[in-house]
This record gives C-alpha cells, sequence and structure tokens, in this order.
C-alpha cells in the first residue's frame, strides 16, 4: 500500500459509519469493479481478525464531494484511518492480505 495523502481526518459523519475504536479500513467502490469485490472480501476478513478495526465500503458514485475532497481516481481506493480517523495509508488497486495487516499496524 503507498503513501498517498496522509493526515488528513475523516469521522463517522463523512463515513456515513462509525469508525473501528483501534483503525478503519475505508474502500471506495464502483458497481461494476470486478477488484473491488475482490478487495471487500479481503478488507471484511483483515478486519474480523483484528479487534477494534472497522470496514466501510463507500459507493463513490453516490458520495462525489468525498470522492473529489479526497482525490479518489479510481476504485478500488482504500483508505487506512487510526483510531483518531486520521488517513495514515492509502492504496488504489485490489490489495494483498499482507500489505493491508502491515498498513493497520502502521495505524494502530
Amino acid at each position: 500500500m503507498d503513501g498517498g495523502t496522509p493526515g488528513q481526518r475523516l469521522d463517522a459523519a463523512q463515513l456515513g459509519a462509525e469508525l473501528g475504536q483501534r483503525a478503519t479500513l475505508v474502500q471506495f467502490s464502483t458497481a461494476f469493479c470486478q477488484p473491488c469485490r475482490a478487495t471487500r472480501r479481503t478488507l471484511a476478513d483483515v478486519a474480523a481478525m483484528v479487534d477494534g478495526v472497522a470496514h466501510i465500503e463507500i459507493d463513490a458514485e453516490a458520495h462525489l464531494t468525498l470522492v473529489r475532497q479526497l482525490d479518489i481516481t479510481k476504485t478500488p481506493t482504500v483508505l487506512v484511518l487510526d483510531g483518531a480517523g486520521q488517513v495514515v495509508r492509502r492504496a488504489s488497486g485490489q490489495p494483498r492480505t499482507a500489505d493491508v495487516v502491515a498498513a493497520l499496524g502502521r495505524a494502530i
């Protein structure tokens, strides 16, 4: 997972769901995105394995203001937030489980 634009803070109101106590995996997807489905499974599996981690999937087409604000240019894009909602990692494309776990290590 690459660095992207760390430092931005997001909250439950912006994301439409509660953040994880320790970290949050935010996935931007679109309806016809094949890699988004695999990414959904990977992130859900990791969130289930690690206590206090939430997975939030956002339909990019339905949240264009947020997409523009965060400069999301392709799907899937994954943001890793720390417990305070600050972006600590960002990556585009389908992530590997090991990369997600490593990125969480920086957030927790």
